[in-house]
């Protein structure tokens, strides 16, 4: 008589339990103008040109006709979107209860979040709604301290905001936990899952140095250039120095006392170029082999279409002390 073997079952073809509570992670970003691209004023002597309404073409029909490619109306990207490095990045995760019924109880939820980039990996601390009204002037909408809810209701959830700044280009990954609870009258448990999401910082600006001297000193010369997608307005370029050296900027020089000037717009593909003179007002108390001695670093801040804000600074700038 033949017997019949048994069949093998692999654990990892046996379908997982779905969890009773769900992640959502939104990147949080500013809005920008809607672009339209309004019809031209139609021609007396066409009729097909006269059947078709001018404001089909606009973003916001409602508002008064205008040429502008502008519109008034706020938009969100309907992607991710760039990120790029000197710049702040925020996301908002939110853990949803998709239970019909509070039985099993969830409870004791958890979120913690990781960013891996290409050098570390750090932890970020999740900001949580806090409990003080919303419209007392001095309530703080996020804050650390507050403890999140002990219980989730069914389809109730919890929400929190994590920031990083971008230091560096290259893959990044945000790890994004949760954890929580499930309470039966007879039993309970406690279960976690983690989520991964890549994205790849990308640099704004490309920072070029070059250091030459001049009658008495050091002028250094940097080339900005933007090579994201959108217009940049640079807010500031500082050369913070050690405290044996002190840095003019050329453009202070030539201006005097005219005041302050408006700030430089830089577009896709741009370039700007700053200088600053370098002087020696006391003896460095490190030099290194051939006279080397550190000068200081380059720090810009600029803002995008938008507002965002962005800062980068450039490593130790040295350079070679006469003999």
């Amino acid at each position: 008589m033949a017997h019949q073997r048994a069949q093998s079952v692999s654990t990892t073809e046996v379908p997982k339990e779905p969890h009773a509570v769900s992640l959502k992670v939104l990147r949080l970003t500013r809005p920008s103008l809607a672009i339209q691209y309004p019809l031209p004023h139609p021609s007396p002597t066409s009729t097909l040109a006269q059947s078709i309404p001018r404001a089909a073409s606009l973003t916001y029909p409602s508002a008064p006709s205008s040429p502008f490619a502008l519109s008034p109306l706020l938009t969100l990207p309907p992607a991710f979107g760039n990120a790029y490095v000197g710049e702040t990045f925020s996301c908002t995760l939110c853990a949803n209860n998709e239970l019909p019924s509070d039985t099993p109880r969830v409870h004791s939820v958890k979120i913690e979040a990781e960013m891996k980039t290409p050098s570390l990996t750090t932890s970020l601390p999740v900001s949580f709604a806090s409990a003080s009204t919303p419209s007392s002037p001095d309530s703080d909408p996020l804050s650390q301290s507050a403890p999140p809810p002990t219980d989730l209701a069914p389809a109730a959830s919890l929400q929190g905001i994590i920031t990083c700044h971008l230091r560096e280009e290259g893959p990044h990954v945000l790890a994004v936990t949760v954890s929580y609870s499930e309470t039966t009258s007879t039993s309970g448990r406690v279960r976690s899952f983690r989520k991964l999401y890549q994205f790849v910082a990308r640099p704004a600006l490309v920072v070029r140095t070059k250091i030459g001297t001049v009658d008495g000193g050091w002028a250094l010369e940097a080339q900005l250039e933007n090579v994201g997608e959108e217009a940049l307005v640079l807010e500031g370029v500082r050369l913070d120095t050690k405290s044996w050296f002190r840095a003019r900027s050329l453009e202070s020089l030539w201006d005097g006392e005219k005041g302050e000037k408006g700030k430089a717009v830089v577009g896709r593909g741009g370039v700007q170029q700053v200088c600053f003179v370098v002087e020696k007002v006391g003896e460095p108390d490190e030099i290194g082999e051939g006279g080397k001695v550190f000068m200081g670093v380059l720090n810009i801040s600029w803002r995008g279409p938008m507002g965002n804000m962005g800062e980068l600074s450039t490593g130790w700038l040295g350079l070679k002390l006469k003999q």
